[in-house]
Formats: structure tokens, C-alpha cells, sequence
């Protein structure tokens, strides 16, 4: 049997990928993400967040520049003067500075959703936090990988 270049590379390729699945799937760092941003908004706000679904941030996995990401937020509120969104603030913990972004909305004035574009440092978790009217805080976070620093 004769063993050309390409099969050592899909070969490779496929141990590699096996090989990384598994650090990522044992590692114990998988749930630790979470635990950093919750303390990191606790450190940032002074308050507790709990993790919701009712929070959207939308940005790529991978991004070729951290100059401009694109970030989509949109929280399902109804924006009415009993249940509605006070502001939406956004933190890059690997950032020169940590809080990228601040929105601040109106009851019934507004819609809580939001589109821009930030800058990251490096490969990292980006973390949203929304304070409701009634002050609790609800966080949600997403996993970036830029290739080259745009805060240089």
C-alpha cells in the first residue's frame, strides 16, 4: 500500500481534530468561562447577573481582524413601562478597556436591539449584561477568535 502526501495530511488532520476535540470536551476549563463572567460583571457592576436567554449577542466565531467585529444585541422585551430594558452594556475582559459599549433605551420609545461593530485584542469572550427596569441583570457571552489585535 503506498501512502501519498494528501493521506498523511487528511490523516493528520483528522488526529489533530480528534486531539483538540478532546482537550476542549475534558478540559476543565469548558465550564469555567461562565463562572469568569459572572464574577467579572460582579466586579464591574457591584451586582449579581444571572445567565438568560432572553439576551441575543450575535457575532462571528472567527473574524480576520479585531478592528471591526460586527455584534448584533437584541433582548426579548416587550418595552413597556412594567418590563422593559434600561440599558445594555458590553465587555471585552482581554480589551485595554474592559466595557466596549453602552446602550441606554426608553420604555416604549424604543426597541432593545442594537448592530455595530467593536474592537477586540485578542481571541476572547464577550460578555453582555442588560439591566431591566426592575434592576435585575441578565447576561449572555459568546466566543470571538479575531486573528490580529484591533486595539494596538
Amino acid at each position: 500500500m503506498s501512502l501519498t502526501r494528501r493521506d498523511v495530511l487528511i490523516a493528520a488532520g483528522y488526529a489533530g481534530s480528534a486531539g483538540f476535540a478532546g482537550v476542549v470536551l475534558l478540559s476543565p476549563q469548558a465550564a469555567r468561562p461562565s463562572d469568569e463572567a459572572l464574577e467579572l460583571v460582579k466586579q464591574l457592576t457591584g451586582r449579581t447577573a444571572t445567565e438568560s436567554d432572553r439576551l441575543h449577542l450575535i457575532m462571528p466565531a472567527v473574524f480576520p481582524t479585531g478592528y471591526t467585529v460586527p455584534m448584533s444585541l437584541d433582548i426579548d422585551s416587550p418595552m413597556t413601562e412594567t418590563d422593559h430594558v434600561r440599558q445594555i452594556r458590553v465587555f471585552a475582559p482581554q480589551n485595554p478597556l474592559i466595557e466596549v459599549a453602552s446602550f441606554h433605551f426608553v420604555p416604549q420609545r424604543s426597541l432593545a436591539r442594537v448592530s455595530t461593530r467593536i474592537r477586540l485584542a485578542k481571541p476572547q469572550y464577550v460578555v453582555a449584561v442588560a439591566e431591566m427596569n426592575d434592576g435585575t441583570l441578565l447576561m449572555t457571552k459568546t466566543w470571538v477568535h479575531v486573528a490580529t489585535n484591533g486595539c494596538a
